[in-house]
């Protein structure tokens, strides 16, 4: 997609008024489409922590149960495994919600281009950018400035998901190790490897979506080279 295939001129023949209209109307539908994938999020995270958390409390009971026994191995490996199949979809969900909203904030920053050019100098009033290059989205997505461009990403839940999901597969692995009988030094290096590996492969993939998305994506409007300098 480039800037020649829309053009950045309003239509002259068109009353301000109206196209003004037409403007707060996405806007409000981007709105609402971003509220309701954020609480579905909400839900689907919220769902996969009561799990997480009922998960660790059936093994107290099931333990008792079968007093620890091969069943109670085969117990746990099986509801591990449920756990992180769970977990796998959820941080898949949120990555694909990540990008979602990543559309809303360009297509909202773009509308505030469109603001600007009705009425210009309008844009000292906003605190979210009106530029879709890589700087204007940080600013919506962050209103001020940070030590370093790590904390977003670091703190969303996405990467939560992730960690938890890490911790899932080192459990599991570990709990497979000791079903095999294997000895505590094999347990933990189980453990830890397969938390690692897990955790290694979902910042990759991240990576490479968002690395897709710098090579196709071009910006409607960009700063000036002298702002972004």
């Amino acid at each position: 997609m480039t800037s020649a295939d829309h053009p950045v001129t309003p239509n002259e023949e068109m009353s301000p008024s109206i196209r003004a209209q037409l403007l707060a109307t996405e806007h409000w539908s981007l709105l609402a489409s971003r509220s309701t994938t954020q609480n579905e999020l909400l839900v689907r995270i919220a769902i996969f922590l009561t799990l997480v958390s009922a998960s660790v409390v059936s093994l107290a009971l099931v333990g008792q149960a079968t007093d620890f026994d091969g069943r109670f191995d085969l117990f746990t490996i099986v509801l591990f495994s449920i756990v992180l199949l769970v977990g796998t979809l959820t941080y898949l969900r949120v990555s694909n919600a990540g990008e979602e909203d990543l559309a809303y904030v360009i297509g909202m920053n773009r509308l505030r281009a469109a603001y600007n050019e009705l009425d210009p100098g309008i844009d000292r009033y906003f605190v979210a950018s009106r530029h879709d290059d890589d700087q204007g989205i940080g600013q919506t997505y962050a209103y001020f400035p940070h030590g370093s461009d790590l904390i977003q990403p670091l703190a969303s839940s996405m990467m939560f998901i992730l960690v938890v999901d890490s911790v899932a597969a080192g459990v599991l692995a570990g709990l497979v190790a000791n079903a095999a009988d294997g000895p505590g030094a094999v347990v933990a290096i189980a453990s830890a490897l397969a938390s690692i590996a897990y955790f290694t492969a979902g910042s990759l993939h991240f990576l490479r979506r968002y690395q897709t998305f710098q090579r196709e994506y071009a910006p409607l409007f960009p700063h000036p080279k002298s702002d972004s300098a």
